[in-house]
């Protein structure tokens, strides 16, 4: 089965399944419980696609006898349950693609998605709190779920930043592509002469790991600062100073987080995004210095402006990356953003 340029083979992932699952049958599998849970997790993994290729490869064979029976009488009901088949194939077929797409190490990864508000004060929070809406809406309309770390108000609306948690299978693999800036044009609704105004805001996209030995961090190179957590509206969560903020001073990168009751849980959890960002930061220079082998370049930095979202002089949202664009702006900002993403990921393929 061809795939957006990738291949699958279906035999070779059934004898994988099944060497596998000759492990877990071993008397000392669960001696390392880590190591067990990660074949378990593969292999659930590998059966979600091998499964559904599987029943499909079924159902076309079951169709292609329904053909050879109606040539020879015909029935209008088989040739009804034939016609809606065939209708359905492309689009069943276009959702087994993306999800073969899904094959990065972390891809299948919960992962942390921030939002930072660029240059330009109340408007450009406005805009961070926009995008937070939409991102928010698209995690909905995933069933996916989502766990506020950090979220910092702007001084007269909207947000300077927010960082969440986004819960659920995919969900690195999905929002991977979002990273980047996001550019908005429109008629200001804090300016009193109406006029035209264009806002930036950043998302940074980071898988969560739970277990990785290749980033050490060393207490030395951490500044932690607490502070009193504040909420959504600016209420007060707690009377005690329980937010935590850590800066890696070798990298110069911050985290923060509020979310946790205690201070020694947003500590943990701060260090734990830390990790993270260290390791996607690695991740990051290992790629760049493979482009530069190969004699191309990826901008992948904060000004790599990746979709422009214009509500005026017309209403347009295009991603400079793949050309796919839509007039349906308000559609867009209410979290349908799935053309853009899926259009990313067959671009990658």
């Amino acid at each position: 089965m061809k795939i957006y340029g990738g291949c699958f083979d279906l035999d070779k992932e059934l004898e994988e399944i099944k060497a596998l699952t000759k492990k877990t049958e071993e008397p000392d599998f669960w001696n390392n419980r880590e190591k067990a849970e990660e074949i378990l997790k593969s292999i659930s993994e590998k059966k979600e696609i091998t499964n559904t290729i599987q029943s499909w490869k079924n159902k076309i064979k079951e169709n292609i006898d329904l053909i050879e029976l109606l040539e020879i009488e015909e029935e209008p009901e088989i040739e009804k349950q034939i016609m809606a088949f065939t209708e359905n194939l492309p689009k069943e077929i276009e959702k087994l693609s993306l999800l073969l797409l899904l094959n990065g190490p972390y891809d299948k990864n919960n992962c942390i998605l921030e939002i930072h508000s660029g240059a330009g004060g109340t408007e450009a929070c406005d805009w961070a709190m926009m995008l937070y809406r939409m991102y928010t809406r698209w995690c909905e309309k995933k069933n996916y779920k989502i766990e506020l770390l950090d979220y910092q108000e702007g001084d007269e609306a909207g947000i300077k930043n927010v960082s969440m948690l986004v819960k659920g299978r995919n969900a690195y693999g999905y929002l991977k592509n979002e990273k980047g800036v996001h550019r908005l044009v429109r008629l200001s609704p804090f300016d009193a002469n109406n006029r035209r105004h264009t806002s930036f805001a950043s998302v940074e996209v980071i898988p969560e790991i739970e277990q990785d030995n290749s980033i050490e961090i060393d207490e030395k190179d951490l500044k932690i600062d607490v502070y009193r957590s504040s909420g959504c509206g600016g209420q007060g969560v707690n009377t005690t100073d329980s937010a935590v903020r850590i800066t890696h001073l070798p990298t110069k990168i911050v985290v923060t987080c509020q979310n946790e009751r205690s201070q020694i849980q947003n500590k943990e959890q701060a260090l734990k995004v830390l990790k993270n960002k260290l390791l996607l930061r690695k991740m990051e220079e290992q790629e760049q210095e493979m482009n530069k082998l190969k004699g191309t370049q990826m901008n992948i930095e904060f000004g790599s402006q990746i979709r422009s979202y214009v509500l005026h002089p017309y209403s347009m949202v295009k991603d400079h990356r793949t050309n796919t664009e839509t007039s349906n702006v308000t559609k867009v900002l209410d979290g349908d953003i799935d053309i853009f993403i899926e259009n990313n990921l067959k671009k990658g393929a």
